[in-house]
Formats: structure tokens, sequence, C-alpha cells
């Protein structure tokens, strides 16, 4: 039977991109099938959208020609630091310190705007020979067998391909239709996201407060503009939400502090509801799962992202290498090396993350103390503090060559 294309990836946002431009430059044929069209993915205006791209993750964009398209509009996050209280009261003394000297490799990541690094991605899946677009197109049905697998778009049309690879986020068509099973709950808490604008410069420093309700993250952007990503219970983020500008800093000053003077809101508002998703399986016969469409997890410890890069990377050296061999690219084989490679540090990140979302989010007077003696354990233990750091950098686990800075 002919093959329309070698790899076809559904969905458009960050990962699939990143996985087809990685793929495409080893000669595969790939096809990108887009639910949403070109004209909505490419926002011009700053949104309030931001990432926290961990080192690793940067030498992947740099290992597929992205990297120096979106160096510019990147803020190096030089110190991370870590504190618990409540709000209006101030942080704990006791608290975590990381600063990127303590390792060689440089800053332990960049905060990117969504804006900057979806641009990139587009443009380099544009230029990228072997890439085909297929945007406003959305799969309804998909059916496997020994060769390939075909996919039947909304439009009629369908599609033959040797793997289908779902990057279409937790709502995952693709899993669905190859029969994944998923296990989740919900955490009560909404994430309010928005960029804030400062009077005072931040230094590259990313700070963690975490409170009774769920954690304040404040990111450094460029110039002197900040990120944050604010957890409140359910309830109390809607009526927040609802709230003017004016008012909505109003009740984040408290929260926020006046360490970087007077503040105002840039760009849009945003909120999501926060929990936890894991697929059973990543893969299916000729089916393999990345990011979200795989896991997705609390934002405490901003890596949702990363990992996705990180399957991506994986996943890309698995297929590159079987190609190199002769081999199936889409074999049961294939994907059980994926699978086996990423499957347990996307578990252990899933329950790390809800595991501490646990236990900083409660007022619970003994585990206060308890978390607080911890975390003030972990900054006064150098070769503790460098392995928090180097987690945090990415630097940890199996490196795929691609984050090893190495080329495919």
């Amino acid at each position: 039977m002919d093959f329309d294309t070698d790899i076809a990836i559904i969905g458009g946002g960050l990962n699939g991109p990143a996985l087809a431009i990685a793929l495409a430059q080893t000669g595969l044929r790939v096809t990108i099938i887009d639910a949403l069209a070109v004209k909505t993915r490419k926002i011009a205006g700053f949104d309030g959208r931001s990432y926290a791209l961990a080192l690793t993750s940067t030498r992947l964009l740099q290992g597929i020609g992205v990297w120096n398209a979106v160096e510019p509009y990147a803020q190096p996050m030089l110190e991370i630091k870590v504190t618990d209280g409540r709000a209006g009261d101030g942080p704990s003394p006791m608290f975590m310190h990381f600063d990127h000297a303590e390792i060689e490799e440089g800053p332990m990541g960049f905060m990117v705007e969504d804006r900057h690094l979806r641009r990139a991605l587009l443009a380099a899946v544009k230029s990228t020979p072997n890439i085909v677009q297929m945007n406003g197109q959305a799969v309804v049905g998909q059916q496997a067998d020994g060769s390939g697998i075909t996919l039947s778009l909304a439009s009629g049309k369908s599609l033959r391909a040797h793997l289908a690879i779902g990057a279409d986020g937790r709502s995952t068509g693709t899993g669905q239709r190859a029969g994944i099973k998923r296990i989740g709950w919900e955490y009560g808490q909404t994430a309010l996201v928005c960029a804030l604008e400062h009077e005072l410069p931040h230094h590259g420093v990313a700070h963690q407060f975490f409170m009774p309700p769920g954690p304040l993250a404040i990111l450094p952007l460029t110039g002197n503009r900040s990120s944050i990503v604010w957890s409140e219970k359910d309830q109390n983020a809607a009526a927040i939400n609802a709230l003017s500008d004016q008012a909505y800093l109003d009740v984040l000053r408290p929260r926020f502090g006046s360490f970087l003077g007077d503040l105002s809101i840039v760009g849009q508002r945003y909120t999501y509801p926060l929990s936890l998703s894991l697929a059973h399986d990543m893969v299916a016969p000729r089916v393999a799962l990345v990011g979200d469409a795989a896991h997705g997890v609390h934002p405490i410890a901003g890596q949702g992202l990363n990992a996705g890069l990180r399957d991506v990377a994986a996943l890309a050296e698995v297929i590159a290498d079987t190609q190199r061999r002769g081999e199936d690219v889409g074999s049961d084989a294939t994907l059980a090396r994926y699978q086996e490679w990423r499957r347990f540090d996307n578990t252990t990140l899933a329950l790390a993350t809800d595991s501490f979302n646990r236990l900083f989010s409660n007022d619970n007077p003994l585990i206060r103390i308890a978390r607080d003696f911890g975390m003030a354990a972990v900054n006064a233990l150098p070769g503790l503090r460098r392995g928090f750091i180097r987690e945090a950098a990415g630097l940890t686990g199996e490196l795929p060559r691609l984050m090893q800075g190495k080329p495919l």
C-alpha cells in the first residue's frame, strides 16, 4: 500500500512542530495535521503567556535550528528562590536559593514568551523540506494495521502513514482512538496567569512562593517584566479573575510583595483549571504520544513543556536510529524503546509535582514546620543544592542527544 507520508503528527502547538522539524531533518517525510488555522497560531501581540525553558530544552531548539530566532527575546534565569508563607505575612526565613553559578553549564534556563517561540517554530516548519502542513483539518478516525496507520479527516480525505504521533493535548483524540486510557484527578485549584511590568529590575531571579491555597511563581521576562502563575482555590480564583485589572492587582500585591516596586498588568489575563492527567501507555500499535497527550502535570515546577520537549528529543532519536538501521519506524519494537525511555521519568514527574502540591498547599502547622526545615536543610547542603539546580536545568537522567548539544 502506498504511503502519503512517513510520519503523521496530530497537533500543531509547540511539541508537534518541534518534533516535525527534528524528524524532517533526518530525511523522513512528515505531515502536521492541525485542527487550528495557521493564522490562529500566528499571534502577533504579547498575550501574557510564557514558558520556563530548561537549559536542555534550549539545546534541543538549538539542535533543530530554532533557538537563534528565539534567543534575542529570551530572559536567562540566573537564580531561583523558593519560600513558604502566607499572603500579607511575607515569606518564612527558611528558604531554598539556587544560583546558576554553582553549575558549569550556564543559566538554568530561559523565560520565553509564547509568541516568540511559536513564531520561530512556524517559520522553521515552513522552511524545512519534507514537512507538509494540513491546517484547519481535524482527524476523526484512525485504523492501524501491520504495516501502517490510516487517518480519516473531517474533510473526507484520508492519510496513510507508517506512524501517527499524538501531540494534541490532554484531551488527545489520538490516544482515545487508540484505546489508551488515562488516570488523573482535579486539584480544586485554578491557575491565574498574566504578565506584569514592574518598577525595579528582577536581575534574572525567579521566585516560587508557596501559600496555603497554592503556589505563586514570579518568573523574569526581558526588561522590567515578569510572568506570574498564581494558583488559588477554584471559587476564589473565579472571583479574582472577574475583577478589574486594578482590583486584581490589589489582591495580588499582599502575595507578591513590594520587592519589585509598583506593578501594572501587560497583555491578557488567563485562567485554567489544574489537574493531573497521565496516560496508562505512551504508545499503541502505530501510535505514540508526546507532551500533554501523554502527561499533564501541575505547573508547580514549570516542567510541563520541558517534559514534552524531552519526549520529542527521545522519540526523534529512537526513530532516527531505527531509520538508520533500515527498520520500520512505526513497529512495536521501535515504540517500545520510546516508552521504556520516557514512561518512568514522566510518571515520576507527575507524582513529584502532585506530592509537592499536596505538601505545600495546606496550612497544617506541623507540616509547615517540617517543610520549612526541609528547605533550610537543602539550602545548607551544597551537594544536595547542586543536585536540585541540575534538576531545574534538565541535566539529570538519560538525556537524548539533542539535549546534550549533539546532532540527532
